[in-house]
């Protein structure tokens, strides 16, 4: 049996979106044993010129949703990039794996070939098959801002481990 472009991309969104949800209890139980607001993390940066905590998640989230929507030939939803709370996070998180559980496999099917126009500027795109944007853009975006969101947390002091970053089997 072969890959298909659904199995490569709906699990492994959906199970590092989870772990996410599993990091920022974490966080919040440890800003809880410390004594400090768990909100605090959602500004942190490793560098000055990072995007904050916030919107690595919300970068994340849209990975995964715009992805899901190119690859099922599907209409991505939209939303505000507002959250300010760990819950406003959780919450974001959540919509992301509803949407990436709503996508019925068959409607993957042909989408390695597909093509994927990727916006690069008001006037500037490059075109991808579904296989290359998945392979080559989406899922390395996706994880360079999941790992940045497991850095933050780190450099905050939670207590996160490589079983934390990779989940349950």
């Amino acid at each position: 049996m072969s890959l298909s472009m659904h199995s490569m991309s709906v699990p492994i969104f959906v199970r590092s979106l989870r772990n996410m949800l599993a990091w920022l209890d974490k966080a919040e139980a440890h800003a809880k044993a410390r004594g400090f607001d768990p909100n605090n993390y959602v500004g942190l940066r490793l560098a000055p010129d990072m995007f904050p905590f916030s919107r690595q998640i919300q970068i994340a989230t849209d990975a995964s949703k715009t992805c899901v929507a190119r690859l099922a030939g599907t209409q991505a939803p939209s939303w505000p990039d507002e959250e300010a709370t760990l819950d406003e996070l959780r919450a974001r998180i959540q919509k992301a794996i509803r949407f990436a559980e709503s996508a019925k496999a068959e409607s993957f099917e042909g989408s390695e070939s597909r093509e994927v126009v990727l916006p690069l500027g008001p006037d500037r795109s490059i075109t991808l098959s579904g296989e290359d944007f998945l392979k080559s853009f989406a899922l390395p975006n996706f994880f360079f801002h999941v790992t940045m969101t497991y850095a933050l947390l780190r450099e905050g002091g939670v207590v996160l481990g490589k079983m934390d970053y990779l989940g349950a089997a």
